[in-house]
């Protein structure tokens, strides 16, 4: 270990070694322990600071300043640097008073860039923008803060101006691009974002390649790079998380995650509040649990993201935690106006009104619908007038905030409907949709639960027509439809006496699964199984078990690839209706099926034994015993039953 001599406040060549590598722990444990020793050291403090600050550990970095302003007040500099510290960690009130304390009329400007941050961050637009005015036009820095202001005021395509420009005047600049590519992303122009943020990251990972750019996806194993300026100045951690954010608007949601994945690796305790909630939300899905701790953390944060008190809502109702999430509600109900949009707010309130009082609920989703189809069609007036004025800016704009609306019309009407689909009404599901045809009939989410309700009530034809356009969309890739639709429509043509249409598509599906099995063996894919499981489900239904049965046991075949919680939840479903029939002595069965049967049983008994048949919610305060949760106990069980009855 090199020691530090400390000679009337002389430092050896060591510390600034440290310092000039970027090797900021190190030296703030050697500093850390000067200070034990001398506790007013002002070289000591001063670069202990220094290496706080540039590590983002602006906690600590102001209560050093803090304690060389109290030993050094001549020194102007040290307020200014607390201040600075006060305002990265989110003390503001503190930052600014500290600013009002400075009294060198040399760093008058700085004080008032410092001002304007704060003011700017605290949502006090136009104390920001009064004070950024006060800032000599020639100062390098006006032209971002201006375009900043703009973005404030959602002005994004001047903002986006003002930072090009500041850009051609600066010289390159990470987040001046980002702050491009933020710009393009409110306007929905993608792909100049991701051009922008390709940029972003090709430069980070040539100039600093021991940031580690990839290599988490790469499955390598890699030391946390830590917050440290380098990183901050790059912009790579702010461009990786709007890539992903752009590819999940984009429903490329494993790029989107792949996004999250190739940032520089950090230990979990080091991520900002950003990337937490979206790891939170992207990975969801497969670790809900994780997901709604990361939730709840961030929301006790200050400041946090803001879709978060929004997002961890409809999280909670998605999963039918709907009494958490009037508890969230109301327990946090002075951010509502700050961090909900009206729509949502009264949307979630329809949607935990509904659990209590379905016709309440229904009132109220009615209300939000019509106020959504008077605003659809005032848009729709909108993009009319622009296309006559040949006016190509303001139709994006309409197009946009039509789409918008639509998304919004779609989730509202689809939280009606479903309040008469739970009571299996599909008459009246289907007359909800044909209320809202006028706009929703190009609407491809409406299309397949129109397609759905049709099916349900044994309307295969009318059905047809619904699924069709949406799986020849996806023709040339039909793992990417999900697979109750293509069994649907299966289904579907086998009941109006399409059978070849039901072939050839069952043959297109197992060619491509094939051909994904052959790049990954590994991978299990459900799609082709589940629509014979769909099928048999149809012929058991209508009382044929000896043909329906033995399409559920050809389905699962082979049984490692094919037995998952889904499709042993289908398969199961039948034999306990057959056990049920055969009970009443209502149906008899040929030897040679009953073999078959007890067979395929004890395949699922071998190969299930990982296989749970009960997905347990994230939240569960009770969960189910670990040995009965497996299809191998189930399938025992049915072998059981069934033995009993031959």
């Amino acid at each position: 270990m090199v020691h530090i001599v400390v000679k009337e406040g002389e430092y050896t060549m060591t510390i600034y070694g440290l310092i000039k590598q970027q090797k900021f722990a190190d030296a703030i444990h050697i500093l850390s322990r000067e200070l034990e020793k001398h506790p007013k050291s002002r070289p000591a403090l001063s670069l202990l600071g220094y290496c706080y600050y540039q590590i983002q550990d602006f906690y600590n970095a102001s209560e050093c300043y803090s304690e060389l302003t109290k030993s050094f007040p001549e020194v102007e500099e040290y307020k200014l640097f607390y201040a600075q510290s006060l305002y990265k960690s989110f003390a503001f009130q503190d930052a600014m008073k500290a600013t009002y304390l400075i009294e060198n009329q040399k760093l008058a400007t700085s004080i008032i860039k410092l001002q304007a941050a704060i003011k700017y961050t605290e949502d006090d637009v136009q104390g920001a923008k009064s004070l950024v005015d006060q800032i000599s036009s020639d100062d390098p820095d006006t032209e971002v803060n201006h375009g900043c202001i703009l973005y404030k005021e959602e002005r994004y395509k001047e903002a986006s101006q003002k930072f090009t420009t500041a850009m051609n005047i600066l010289g390159y600049r990470a987040d001046l691009s980002y702050d491009i590519a933020l710009c393009h992303y409110k306007q929905k122009h993608y792909a100049p974002a991701l051009k922008h943020i390709a940029d972003i990251i090709e430069r980070g990972i040539k100039e600093h390649p021991e940031l580690s750019v990839g290599m988490m996806t790469e499955g390598i194993e890699v030391r946390s790079v830590g917050n440290t300026k380098v990183l901050h100045d790059t912009a790579l951690i702010e461009a990786f998380n709007l890539k992903a954010a752009i590819e999940y608007q984009l429903k490329n949601f494993s790029a989107a995650k792949e996004a999250l994945t190739d940032m520089p690796p950090r230990s979990d305790t080091e991520l900002d509040p950003v990337s937490l909630h979206n790891q939170a939300l992207m990975n969801v899905e497969e670790k809900p649990t994780e997901g709604f701790e990361k939730m709840q953390f961030l929301l006790q944060q200050n400041p946090f993201p803001p879709a978060t008190f929004g997002n961890l809502l409809l999280l909670y109702c998605k999963y039918q935690y709907y009494d958490l999430a009037a508890d969230v509600l109301a327990e946090n109900s002075h951010l509502t106006y700050k961090y909900m949009q009206p729509y949502l707010f009264d949307f979630l309130d329809a949607i935990i009104t509904q659990q209590s009082s379905p016709e309440e609920g229904f009132r109220k989703f009615d209300e939000i619908a019509v106020h959504h189809t008077d605003t659809l069609r005032k848009l729709t007036k909108q993009v009319q007038e622009a296309r006559q004025n040949n006016n190509e800016e303001a139709v994006k704009k309409a197009v946009n905030d039509y789409d918008e609306c639509l998304e919004r019309y779609i989730s509202v009407l689809m939280a009606q409907a479903k309040i008469y689909w739970d009571r299996e009404n599909y008459l009246a599901v289907e007359k909800i949709f044909r209320k809202s045809v006028e706009f929703c009939n190009e609407n491809e989410v409406w299309k397949l639960n129109v397609a759905h309700v049709l099916f349900m009530q044994n309307k295969y034809k009318e059905a047809i027509g619904f699924y069709e356009p949406v799986v020849k969309k996806h023709y040339d890739n039909l793992l990417n439809v999900s697979a109750i639709v293509l069994a649907n429509l299966c289904v579907s043509y086998i009941m109006t006496s399409a059978n070849d249409e039901a072939e050839e598509m069952m043959r297109k599906i197992e060619k491509e699964e094939e051909n994904v099995s052959y790049d990954d063996p590994e991978k299990k894919i459900y799609h082709l199984c589940i629509v014979n499981l769909v099928i048999g489900t149809l012929y058991c239904s209508k009382g044929n078990y000896e043909f329906g049965v033995s399409r559920i046991i050809k389905s699962l075949e082979p049984y490692n690839k094919k037995l998952g919680t889904d499709t042993w939840f289908y398969a199961k479903r039948c034999f306990l209706s057959l056990i049920e029939n055969m009970a009443k002595q209502m149906i008899m069965l040929r030897d040679t099926i009953k073999q078959d049967i007890l067979q395929f049983l004890e395949h699922c008994e071998m190969y299930g034994r990982d296989v749970p048949t009960h997905i347990e919610q994230p939240l569960e305060q009770e969960p189910k015993q670990l040995g009965k949760n497996t299809v191998t106990y189930e399938s025992r069980l049915l072998k059981h039953l069934f033995l009993q009855l031959v």
